[in-house]
């Protein structure tokens, strides 16, 4: 660019600089806070400052760089991940290059008595900053807490300021990177949160505590700063509604930095996570009639007790929390996020049913707390040490720079010191020091022996030890369980543990882990996301927040609304029985609606059902912990229609959750769909080793020497590649031979076995219609039960059925999943793997009535009148490694009477002990014969509608 033009730019960004300044001070009275912000506010929009890159790419020049931002994502320097050491050994060395910041600014002359403040909310991770050529204060180490320098005597009034930061990624202090860097997670450089400077009067309130119990007893420190003279301090409760409940006072001398002032307030509207009721303190310091300065801070009223051997209590009420840990984290951006995104995750967490939060491993930003206060969230806020500590030197001013930050979030029920051996105990009591309403610590470990107030945080314990654990005398409050790798953890076995924990006095519930795939857009590799292998997906959503089926099983266990009822009674009388899981809200509060449904069929144009009927429900009045009664008060015809559908909705008229039952069996749901009763004959054609069946153009052959189908053609006469069964999936047959006779116009083809197998019986009638009656007998336990067939994958184009779905299930992960007509269309997504594509295509299918695979050879669908029915779709696994797990059934097209549990893993390690997750895991007991009828069409069937203007041509060369 040239000379002229730059200098021409430059004018106009100072002009559009002093424009941008004029805006906020106006509008910012002077008794107030003054922000201006010399970053953008978060990842969009950001400011460009100029950048020096030490090392690795676009290095050794100066050039721009958006702030606030991981560098690394703008395509500087190199990327790490946090286990690396551990990965490539001790000659491994991290990346370890410095970003060098510049950007001028200008503050105007009207902050000529201002106290100004430089103020950065994390960086990553050791940071000098100057400003005008002198240093600002001491080096920050330390990336994600928010530090500021007072920088009033460095400043130009009215004139252009230059500030500089040399941020290096690898601190200086060995027990910083111990804590930080050396993680199970990616590590970046940079100034990834804003920075702002802060324009105070020169008498002002440095920040505030406050305590507010659930009785309404108020206190709140006031940390004041510059006090000329005798001063009054006032603070102003307000409610909701901005009206004043409450107001106390106090005074302070020209000495004085910190006063307390207390009151009580009646009847407060508590804080809890159902119940997220906020407060305004209104804090003035006045001189006589005159506001010297004024802030406002939310707050919330609510008391947190550890009752040792008892469990945790808010406002007096025992709490089991329900969470999930959660990375602050986007694959564009790394740690540096937005507000929708903040947003975004604390709706993901609320609509999984979840009440609770854990920040892992490190505090958030602001904003992630301001919507767990809002929304209702409980959250452990956590002391960075992902498996070693900080140093006492280095951790302590981050805990007082962490809890001063956050300690008004009533959200924040506990602070947790580390994780799993990056706890440092003497720092233990500093926590206090800074929180003035005195919230336990807790010690989030995978060891035994190192739980701290009465709250033992063992992560990954079985079902089992589990049990032990809630048998003994310590509150036992999982800060980590079930491991979300693969398709594994997460809700694989969650029903069990939840139950045992709901039903145990001394659980504190727990927390999975975790939320999110920590898949990183890489710029250095165009731009795939990467998840380092198998360390960063174990998450319940993928990077971009796409939902696996555990999430909306979580969803199914998690409901403080539970119903268990699995299929209506035969002499159902619209009365459902329903249990309150809440803590606090009766389900009086809560409403409920029905719905009468039909199902559309596989000739309809699309899936779903038709909401023939509905209308709300009179909810129950039923207290937390309690069950009752829900009175449906359904139509007399009500069984004339193929499901109900019953949806409940919290207070807020958020869906909790939605069920929904057949009317009748499966039967009547193949009315208009199976077509048995033509009067046609078929046709048979024999050789030495086959027989086929032929009717309404569609012919199926079999092999006489093992029984199996060996070729079909569909009604468009073309070949359909379905073959090769039934075979048994467990047990053994053996083939004794083949007969076929005549019984009216239907053809009977039996196969006989010895072994397991005991009948198989083909039945073709004259609409193309064939009939497939089976049995099988056997004693002992198995992952898989049922027979199966072939089909040639890649000629797969999609499915619709009615069934459970949309996802597919496991034997110990059967919620989540509502009875509906669905349609998936081909994917080979592996779970917590690129492309993120979910549902998975394939896969266990549950409850299945009817299914219509559409090929490129054209269509075929598979129905049964009988309950109980799981399709298997294609070859897949849960969990990858070395041996898949678990094993798969013969052939790849399969229809079960039994499915397998799933186990789980962690990095490399798989645990195929399903049985060690809870009575869910183990494998199916089978005693006994089980018996299936299954109907086929190979084709699409006959259509009354008017022959569309077009000729086919006699022969299709593209097959």
């Amino acid at each position: 660019m040239p000379y002229c033009l730059l200098r021409s730019f430059a004018f106009l960004s100072c002009l559009l600089g002093q424009l941008l300044w004029a805006m906020p001070i106006v509008a910012q009275p002077a008794t107030q806070k003054q922000v201006y912000y010399l970053s953008g506010r978060d990842n969009k929009p950001t400011v460009q400052w100029d950048f020096y890159c030490t090392g690795g790419r676009k290095s050794g020049y100066w050039t721009k760089i958006a702030v606030p931002s991981c560098w690394e994502q703008q395509g500087f320097g190199a990327y790490n991940y946090g286990r690396d050491y551990k990965t490539y050994g001790k000659n491994f060395r991290f990346a370890d290059e410095q970003g060098r910041y510049k950007h001028a600014f200008q503050v105007p002359a009207s902050w000529k008595d201002k106290q100004v403040f430089l103020v950065f909310e994390g960086s990553m991770t050791d940071t000098d900053v100057k400003v005008n050529g002198q240093a600002a204060g001491p080096t920050h180490q330390g990336a994600f807490y928010r530090f500021k320098y007072d920088i009033t005597d460095k400043l130009k009034l009215g004139e252009s300021n230059l500030l500089e930061a040399t941020v290096s990624k690898m601190s200086a202090d060995k027990s910083v990177n111990n804590a930080e860097r050396l993680a199970d997670y990616w590590v970046f450089g940079g100034i990834f949160r804003p920075v702002y400077l802060e324009a105070y009067p020169k008498q002002f309130i440095k920040h505030l505590a406050i305590d507010a119990k659930a009785n309404g007893s108020f206190s709140m420190n006031v940390f004041v700063r510059g006090l000329q003279q005798p001063t009054q301090v006032q603070a102003d409760i307000l409610d909701a509604a901005g009206k004043v409940v409450g107001t106390t006072r106090g005074t302070a001398g020209s000495n004085d930095t910190l006063v307390q002032v207390r009151t009580t307030l009646n009847k407060p509207l508590h804080w809890t996570s159902e119940t997220p009721n906020m407060y305004r303190a209104r804090v003035s310091l006045r001189a006589g009639e005159q506001i010297l300065y004024q802030t406002q801070e939310k707050f919330g009223f609510r008391t947190i007790e550890i009752r040792r051997g008892d469990g945790i209590y808010v406002n007096g009420t025992k709490v089991k929390m329900k969470g999930s840990n959660r990375h602050s984290w986007w694959p564009e951006t790394g740690r540096t996020l937005n507000d929708s995104i903040q947003l975004l995750d604390v709706k993901l967490l609320k609509e999984m049913n979840m009440n609770a939060v854990r920040m892992s491993h490190y505090p958030p930003d602001a904003k992630f707390l301001e919507l767990c206060d809002s929304l209702g969230l409980y959250v452990l806020d956590e002391l960075a040490g992902w498996q070693k500590a900080y140093s006492t030197k280095a951790g302590s001013p981050l805990v007082r720079e962490m809890v001063e930050k956050d300690v008004n979030h009533p959200s924040i029920i506990f602070w947790s010191n580390g994780n799993e051996g990056g706890t440092n105990k003497e720092l233990d009591d500093d926590f206090a020091q800074y929180d003035l309403s005195n919230r336990p610590v807790i010690h989030a470990h995978h060891r035994p022996g190192n739980q701290h107030n009465g709250i033992d945080c063992n992560h990954y314990e079985n079902y089992y030890s589990t049990q032990k654990i809630l048998a003994d005398s310590l509150i036992y409050m999982p800060t980590e369980f079930l491991h979300c790798q693969d398709d594994g953890g997460g809700a694989v076995g969650l029903s069990d543990f939840w139950e045992l924990h709901w039903k145990s006095k001394r659980s504190g519930g727990g927390f999975l882990w975790a939320l999110v795939d920590e898949g990183v857009v890489r710029t250095d590799q165009r731009n795939i996301i990467d998840v380092n292998g198998v360390n960063a997906p174990d998450g319940v959503v993928g990077p971009h927040r796409e939902k696996e089926g555990s999430f909306y099983a979580i969803r199914e266990i998690f409901s403080p609304i539970k119903i268990s009822l699995q299929e209506l009674p035969a002499k159902f009388t619209g009365t459902v029985e329903v249990e309150n899981r809440y803590h606090f809200t009766n389900l009086g509060q809560c409403f409920f609606q029905w719905e009468l449904v039909n199902f559309r069929k596989p000739t309809d144009g699309f899936a779903g059902a038709i909401t023939q009927q509905k209308s709300r429900v009179k909810s129950p009045t039923v207290a937390p912990s309690a069950t009752g009664k829900l009175k449906l008060d359904l139509p007399k015809n009500w069984r004339s229609y193929d499901a109900l559908v019953l949806s409940a909705y919290d207070p807020q008229k958020q869906l909790v959750y939605k069920w929904t039952w057949k009317t009748s069996g499966p039967a009547p749901l193949l009315d208009g769909i199976v077509d048995m009763t033509d009067q046609q004959p078929v046709e048979t054609t024999e050789t030495d080793s086959t027989l086929t069946l032929t009717a309404s153009s569609i012919a199926v052959t079999f092999n006489k020497t093992n029984g199996h189908i060996t070729q079909v053609k569909g009604n468009n006469g073309d070949k359909l590649s379905f073959a090769n069964g039934p075979v048994l999936v467990s047990g053994t047959a053996s083939f004794l031979g083949l007969s076929h006779r005549r019984e009216g116009q239907q053809e009977i083809v039996e196969a006989r076995y010895s072994g397991a197998l005991n009948t198989v019986r083909w039945t073709m009638n004259g609409s193309g219609w064939l009939r497939l009656d089976y049995a099988y007998t056997l004693q002992g336990d198995y992952p898989f039960t049922g027979i199966s067939f072939t089909y040639p994958e890649n000629y797969v184009i999609g499915a619709k059925w009615l069934g459970k779905g949309p996802y597919r299930a496991w034997k110990n992960r059967l919620q989540g999943v509502g009875l509906n007509v669905w349609e998936n269309a081909y994917n080979n997504t592996q779970t917590g793997a690129a492309p993120w594509i979910y549902p998975e295509f394939k896969g266990y299918f549950a409850d299945i009535a009817w299914l219509e695979m559409n090929t490129v050879e054209g269509k075929f669908l598979v129905a049964t009148p009988d309950a109980g029915l799981y399709v298997r779709l294609f070859d897949f696994y849960g969990l990858s490694g070395v041996k898949p797990h678990p094993a798969l059934p013969l052939g790849n097209l399969s229809f079960l009477d039994a499915i397998p549990p799933l186990g789980t893993k962690l990095a490399l390690n798989i645990d195929a002990n399903t049985e060690n997750l809870g009575p869910s895991g183990e494998l199916n007991h089978v005693q006994g014969t089980t018996k299936r009828t299954l109907y086929f069409y190979f084709g699409l069937p006959k259509t009354t509608s008017t022959p569309q203007p077009y000729t086919a041509p006699a022969k299709d060369e593209l097959f």
